[in-house]
């Protein structure tokens, strides 16, 4: 979905496909049949836009096959769908029975990193629409905060990796005319958790290609105020590379019983849910929910938040909310203002089959009628803020 802001560039907004696990080319190819067309569909849009998971086997397939490359354009033109941004967080496995810290290898210090963001990179440029000259992709905040935060040379050897995949995104720009762009996604747990976090490492890398990307569920589980962190960021030449629109899981008071019972229903297996708490020492948190909830890891005299992405449209019953406030707020700095912030925009709840048993989806009817309430409240949410929406 593209919108037109006030300044005159476009906005693009996207739903991320890492909701629908595939790790094969085919598999993608059926996502795009059953999930994404029929997503389009239900908003009477006669284009949408996707922000692709690509796992390491179905890209290195595109990578080694120019034919099945071209295939897979010609298929997203013919399905009405087009991308213009990558998730590169995920390396592979994210359909897995058990994700939890898997999701965070490869790091940057490990060489698959730098090959698998290259291979995206590539494969982008080819894929983004023929009026379109930038692409995005979000990514790894460097590493998990153990062992990373105790090897001294973890940070160098990050650092190196990121300074040669800037080098190659300025070939790549020079051989295709094609600007793609990489954004750290700072997570609860990683060595970058924070925005704030994200602005040492970047400076010191000190390229235009290699940025920030903003995920309001993770901003929120920190805790972050988005005032707060996006004036850090702009004081700091970072740029906003793109913006995932997700929202975390909030107790107010998490030492009710009730709550405590509600919190509970939300820890799962698949996935690491963060918890954090801010308190008058600073944030406290675990590494997931379940350690909060059953008691003594957490002060519970202040309010909690998970990183669960909830849908947007739909926050949990009370005693439960989501914290779509933060997003709001976020997203009216991030495209509110005279100038665009980030023109790249993905609703990223990829935890639709991870909800309590009586929330999830039964059907891929559903669920595609989940993810076009969600990508309808945020074009709402443009359209308010004086952006116009385009065939």
């Amino acid at each position: 979905m593209r919108f037109r802001h006030p300044d005159g560039s476009i906005v693009h907004l996207s739903y991320c496909t890492n909701v629908h696990p595939a790790e094969t080319l085919d598999g993608v190819r059926t996502q795009l049949r059953d999930h994404c067309e029929p997503v389009r569909r239900r908003l009477g849009r006669d284009r949408l836009g996707i922000g692709l998971w690509l796992a390491r086997e179905a890209a290195r397939v595109l990578i080694n096959d120019p034919a099945e490359l071209r295939a897979l354009r010609a298929e997203l033109d013919s399905r009405g769908l087009e991308v213009v941004t990558l998730n590169g967080f995920p390396y592979e496995g994210f359909g897995a029975d058990e994700v939890k810290y898997r999701v965070y290898r490869p790091d940057w210090t490990e060489p698959e990193r730098l090959a698998h963001t290259t291979d995206l990179a590539r494969l982008l440029a080819a894929l983004l629409p023929d009026d379109v000259t930038e692409g995005t992709i979000s990514t790894l905040p460097l590493a998990w905060r153990t062992p990373y935060d105790t090897e001294p040379a973890a940070a160098r050897t990050a650092r190196a990796a990121l300074t040669t995949l800037a080098q190659r995104l300025d070939a790549l720009a020079e051989l295709t005319g094609k600007s793609i762009r990489i954004g750290l996604e700072p997570e609860p747990g990683c060595t970058v958790e924070t925005t704030a976090d994200a602005i040492a490492p970047l400076t010191e890398v000190g390229h235009e290609r290699v940025g920030i990307c903003v995920d309001t569920c993770h901003l929120a589980t920190s805790f972050e105020d988005p005032d707060t962190a996006l004036d850090a960021l702009t004081a700091a030449g970072i740029p906003v590379v793109k913006s995932q629109l997700s929202a975390a899981l909030h107790a107010e008071h998490p030492h009710l019983p009730e709550v405590r019972t509600a919190l509970a229903a939300f820890a799962e297996p698949r996935f690491l849910h963060q918890t954090r708490t801010s308190t008058a020492a600073g944030l406290r948190g675990t590494d997931d929910l379940d350690e909060a909830v059953a008691g003594g890891a957490l002060p519970d005299s202040t309010p909690w938040r998970a990183h669960f992405h909830v849908p947007l449209h739909a926050p949990p019953a009370p005693p439960l909310t989501s914290t779509l406030p933060v997003l709001r707020a976020t997203l009216a700095r991030l495209v509110g203002g005279p100038v665009p912030l980030t023109r790249h925009l993905e609703v990223e709840t990829y935890t639709w089959q991870a909800l309590p048993a009586e929330l999830r989806p039964r059907t891929r009817t559903q669920l595609a009628d989940g993810i076009a309430a969600e990508l309808t409240l945020a074009r709402d949410l443009l359209v308010d803020l004086g952006l116009k929406e385009l065939p």
